[in-house]
């Protein structure tokens, strides 16, 4: 990761407004989710966005991920502005950023095999290329994340919950993103499967050069991936700094919270075991 350079994502004053209305004839009320939010994500880099649920995770990986458009603030990607609302977004910059959701099979269609799942975004994004060649793609990226050449033919529901986020994982990378949006991904899963899932994270992103902005409320899992840290509390950020520095030494009373009501996992003796067993093979 290299800071000096310009970052792969910017994010400048991000407000999202809701409007709601009590009955049909209450007053209008606006909520406003999103507070000013202000940061920048660098090639190769791990940011992770952690809070409580309700805080607007996941409505800033909605406008990050060209689902939703902000109310106010600017949006930058690789170097252009966003703004969905004035319908200045191409579709090489919605290839740019794709997200990972938290349940793998609610994210995958049933009536797919897996290897139609992976081509389907070659289908609507690269019409040009021959059905051998999206075939081709699909069973090197069925690799990539770990599985198997007989598992193309496969359903969904032939799966268990690792493998399903291994396949959402792949068609996530099928075009080529520089980003990827991680929306508590691991979460779903049994706690050695997670680490599994890390290490595969890890490894993708070292090959690829990815960006990573990786929303979770599980402070252990942040602590063995994150670069760095931001604290959301009510729409706002209010902490951003190094792993290190957020977790050694937290200057915001809501991360001291935070930190104070997690668990201890194991997720790192697991991560120790799997890495001595890897060495060992």
């Amino acid at each position: 990761m290299n800071e000096t350079k310009d970052p792969v994502l910017s994010v400048r004053g991000i407000t999202r407004d809701y409007v709601s209305k009590a009955g049909l004839f209450g007053k209008t009320e606006t909520v406003r989710a999103l507070k000013g939010i202000d940061f920048d994500l660098h090639a190769g880099e791990t940011l992770a966005l952690v809070g409580e649920s309700g805080c607007g995770k996941s409505t800033l990986a909605r406008i990050l991920t060209l689902i939703d458009a902000q109310t106010s603030g600017q949006l930058t990607i690789g170097g252009q502005d966003i703004d969905i609302a004035h319908q200045t977004v191409t579709e090489e910059m919605r290839r740019t950023v794709q997200i990972v959701f938290q349940n793998p099979y609610g994210s995958l269609n049933p009536r797919q095999k897996v290897g139609a799942v992976l081509e389907e975004p070659l289908v609507i994004n690269h019409s040009e290329m021959s059905a051998g060649e999206r075939r081709d793609r699909a069973m090197e990226m069925l690799l990539k994340v770990g599985l198997q050449p007989e598992h193309f033919g496969r359903y969904p529901h032939m799966f268990s919950g690792g493998q399903r986020q291994r396949i959402a994982i792949g068609r996530a990378l099928m075009l080529n993103p520089k980003i990827l949006v991680l929306d508590e991904p691991v979460s779903a899963l049994d706690l050695s499967i997670q680490a599994q899932i890390l290490n595969l994270l890890k490894d993708l992103q070292d090959e690829f050069n990815l960006s990573y902005l990786f929303i979770s409320h599980d402070l252990s899992v942040v602590r063995y991936l994150a670069d760095r840290v931001m604290v959301m509390y009510f729409g706002e950020i209010v902490e951003n700094g190094s792993r290190d520095k957020v977790f050694d030494n937290p200057q915001h009373d809501y991360t001291k919270t935070l930190l104070s009501a997690t668990p201890h996992t194991g997720l790192d003796s697991i991560r120790a075991r799997m890495a001595a067993r890897k060495k060992a093979s």
